[in-house]
């Protein structure tokens, strides 16, 4: 077998296992739970069989909503922090690290304080597009940054500070909220995929399919992008054309994670990282769609951890995040220490 050959069994390996486990962690988060549903039962109530209303009713109403909702929202994170690290050029940028999640936390917060605490009924559209907002302003302070210090760890250190500062005017806002309704954002600001609903699911979905092939079709300048400034010019790339859509794309990704589900860790420097060990490559028409189906992967698996490894106390996503997340995060920086001696 040539080394191509060798190549495209590598491709074709990796993609077939990020499907199965798609599939196979969907099946496990729908049903495992509280009350545990059978493959055979789980099967007959998405092909419309006869299956109890009750199971029925857990199987649809609550568990397919939030299993598809982990499996976009997770695809979308990690693509958002591939695109990151793409524009940066390092490793551990991703939109948790560099504040732009708690920048979209923040105005989504504001939103919701404002509007629920005035009796305003709230659209997925209109959380969208305050989290985006947010992560606009976050993503913002981070290129003035980026202007001022020349070392990729201080900027990284730089997205760390805002992204406390974010946080800590939410937690602000939210605990002097007095609506009872407003309190409960503690619980989705800390990241969570409960609560999810087939009302949330199509703006959800259209967002994030527009935005990830909008990433696809910029795999080849993105390519050129990745071996130098340079030769992206000399290739004919419009570098300050590919630098906003970057930007914008990954912005637009990340703040429909969080309008949804809340700030979620590490998904966004873990997913990018694991699918490149898993594939062996860089290249963005294979990257782009590993890393949506490696996030789906890894978000469906926390979030199954989350629900019942503990039930009936149900743990934070960004909890779970962290726990597999940062120390992946600690061997790439570990890696690329040694890379440099």
């Amino acid at each position: 077998m040539g080394q191509t050959d060798r190549k495209m069994f590598r491709y074709v390996t990796g993609f077939v296992i990020l499907f199965c486990g798609v599939l196979l962690l969907s099946l496990c988060n729908i049903g495992i739970g509280s009350v545990s549903v059978p493959a055979k039962e789980i099967v007959a109530c998405l092909s419309g069989g006869a299956v109890d209303s009750t199971v029925r009713g857990i199987v649809w109403n609550i568990r397919l909503p939030r299993a598809l909702s982990a499996l976009i929202l997770g695809g979308a994170l990690a693509l958002s922090g591939y695109l990151l690290q793409t524009f940066f050029h390092n490793p551990i940028a991703g939109p948790f690290v560099l504040g732009i999640s708690s920048g979209s936390k923040l105005t989504v917060s504001l939103v919701m304080v404002f509007l629920l605490g005035n009796a305003v009924k709230i659209s997925s559209t209109a959380l969208i597009a305050a989290a985006f907002a947010g992560a606009m302003l976050s993503m913002g302070f981070v290129l003035l940054m980026s202007k001022r210090v020349s070392n990729m760890s201080m900027l990284v250190v730089c997205g760390v500070m805002i992204g406390y500062i974010c946080s800590a005017i939410t937690d602000f806002v939210v605990t002097f909220a007095d609506d009872a309704d407003i309190v409960n954002l503690h619980n989705w600001s800390r990241g969570s995929f409960s609560g999810m609903s087939w009302s949330n699911l199509p703006t959800m979905t259209v967002v994030v399919i527009a935005a990830s092939v909008g990433v696809f079709f910029l795999s080849k300048p993105i390519s050129a992008y990745q071996l130098g400034e340079n030769y992206a010019k000399n290739m004919g790339v419009n570098l300050r054309a590919l630098r906003v859509l970057l930007i914008m794309l990954s912005s637009i990704l990340s703040a429909c994670v969080v309008a949804y589900a809340g700030p979620i860790s590490f998904v966004g420097i873990a997913v990018p990282q694991l699918t490149k060990s898993i594939f062996g490559t860089n290249k963005p028409i294979l990257m782009i769609p590993a890393c949506f189906l490696g996030g789906s992967v890894f978000c469906l698996l926390c979030d199954l951890i989350a629900r019942t490894v503990f039930a009936p106390t149900e743990l934070s996503i960004s909890t779970v995040t962290a726990v597999f997340g940062a120390p992946v995060v600690l061997w790439v920086m570990a890696a690329r220490k040694r890379r440099q001696e």
